[in-house]
């Protein structure tokens, strides 16, 4: 996971950089002063890749949208 970078291209490129493979990586925005499920934002273009089937900015898959909110669950609280 990285963070803080100006843009969501910016930080594939230095996971990318750092061995992590492609397909692992999504964009999200976190929003540490709201709760539940508010405080992860599924939004970037770096998510829109048709050859994965994800047509949107968004995670549209439900089933990677939670893996994303376990690892950012256990990485960030």
């Amino acid at each position: 996971m990285a963070i803080g970078g100006e843009l969501h291209s910016d930080e594939e490129e230095l996971l990318l950089e750092s061995g992590s493979a492609q397909p692992n990586l999504w964009g999200i925005n976190l929003y540490p002063d709201l709760s539940g499920e508010d405080w992860i934002e599924f939004d970037s273009m770096i998510n829109v890749r048709p050859p994965q089937g994800n047509l949107t900015r968004g995670v549209d898959d439900p089933a990677v949208r939670e893996r994303i909110r376990g690892i950012v669950g256990e990485l960030v609280e």
